[in-house]
């Protein structure tokens, strides 16, 4: 069985090899940006969400201007995305929750957040943490399920039974870090195809490498 402290020499190691990992690779300057860009994120790819926000934030940025944006030019904007159609819908009807539920104003608390059209645990996770600094429990992401996986902490198949196996072992205060960190080790040398292990700062601990998965 994993123990908090097995997590925290994995989580120290890491700290050491990726001190300037940021907390999310999307690109945001307010809570209603970084909410609608994680949306956006499902499924594709930071770099494809980066490359559609200036645009869609350019045009309607207030949630606002968002709610009331024609359909149409919303799915154009973000096509390059993918399901862009219902994307579309949802970043639309987010915004229009956020202005007349909550004032205007994107919540602060997890309960709230997943009220809104599009927006699962995993997506108010990212806003909580890296827009307001807010721990309600861990990002899991296709990254931080795929190098969790592999390092033995959870052996569930779902995203949400990863996080609540995770909530269990890793350090509250840790939290943030340990999204942060194994999302960096997961884009850099744990990929899900032909993981680099030799070049992997905790091989030495991770039973999928021993075992020369």
């Amino acid at each position: 069985m994993t123990t908090a402290e097995e997590i925290e020499r994995v989580l120290d190691l890491l700290a050491q090899a990726y001190p300037d990992a940021p907390q999310t690779y999307l690109q945001f300057k307010t809570p209603f940006e970084l909410l609608i860009a994680t949306i956006l994120s499902a499924h594709t790819t930071d770099k494809s969400v980066n490359s559609v926000t200036p645009t869609l934030f350019e045009r309607f940025p207030t949630p606002e201007r968002l709610a009331e944006a024609p359909l149409e030019e919303l799915k154009e904007i973000i096509r390059p995305v993918g399901t862009f159609n219902r994307k579309a819908v949802y970043i639309k009807e987010a915004a229009r929750q956020i202005t007349e539920e909550f004032g205007g104003t994107v919540p602060r608390t997890m309960e709230d957040l997943v009220r809104l059209k599009g927006v699962s645990r995993k997506t108010a996770n990212v806003v909580l943490s890296s827009a307001f600094g807010v721990d309600e429990g861990i990002v899991v992401d296709t990254h931080v399920f795929r190098v969790t996986r592999r390092l033995g902490f959870s052996d569930t198949d779902r995203p949400a039974a990863v996080e609540q196996d995770l909530m269990k072992i890793v350090p509250r205060e840790r939290w943030r870090e340990y999204a942060r960190l194994l999302g960096a080790l997961g884009r850099d040398a744990c990929t899900a195809r032909r993981p680099r292990c030799e070049e992997c700062p905790v091989n030495r601990l991770c039973p999928s490498a021993q075992g020369g998965d």
